[in-house]
């Protein structure tokens, strides 16, 4: 699973790793929450575009809005099959940059939560889906993450993790007209030596809370890493 994630790194780096010049502004966000709008990446008619996106997708035949709190993730395992995402995952994958995710572990009945990132501190891109759904003006555009089976590291925190997609499998992943099966094999955890995770403030588990410490190793706030 994977409810909540951070968007720190600086817009040029963004649009230098993901090849989108005109990406968005956006301010540094240490605790994202679901219904939240979030950062994508999509396919457009001239390249990569960058989007805004509600966290929670919404599919195109749904009567409310609502239904998006519960789809925030779509498991790998059944995505390319499950009502909800089947057409997004046919033709509207998407990016969802991310320079590192949250897990919790229940410690003596308290759940203390770990911040996972890349071990070389670069931004992740989180695969994902997305939808436009027509039932309001504007029509919204939602997203959801997909998840997997969690690798070693992730493990003793959760059995599932958002998968995470190098870049030499981002055209793949984005053009509309790839392979169903080729794209099914990329639905895989992350090498073990991609990841590092460690204890962060109990803080974070409110929603609002939006400080830089967020992110800190427990004992380190006030320097980042």
């Amino acid at each position: 699973m994977c409810a909540r994630f951070s968007l720190f790194s600086g817009r040029a780096r963004l649009a230098r790793l993901f090849q989108v010049p005109d990406l968005p502004e956006f301010e540094p966000r240490y605790n994202i929450a679901p219904s939240l709008d979030v950062l994508a990446i999509v396919a457009g008619p001239s390249g990569r575009e960058g989007h805004w996106m509600r966290w929670g997708l919404v599919p195109f035949w749904a009567d409310d809005r609502k239904v998006g709190l519960s789809l925030i993730n779509a498991r790998g395992e059944t995505v390319a099959e499950k009502p909800a995402f089947r057409r997004s995952f046919e033709k509207r994958r998407c990016l969802i940059p991310a320079d590192g995710f949250f897990e919790w572990e229940t410690i003596a009945g308290k759940k203390q939560p770990h911040f996972i990132r890349a071990r070389d501190g670069e931004p992740l891109a989180l695969a994902g889906l997305w939808e436009r759904w027509h039932g309001e003006d504007p029509p919204l555009e939602s997203c959801t993450i997909i998840t997997t089976s969690s690798n070693a590291v992730i493990e003793p925190l959760h059995d599932r993790m958002p998968v995470i997609l190098p870049e030499a499998h981002f055209d793949e992943w984005l053009d509309p007209e790839s392979d169903r099966q080729r794209l099914l094999r990329l639905i895989t955890p992350s090498d073990d030596e991609l990841l590092i995770e460690y204890a962060v403030t109990p803080k974070m588990g409110n929603t609002r809370y939006e400080a830089p410490d967020a992110i800190e190793p427990i004992g380190t706030q006030g320097s980042l890493f």
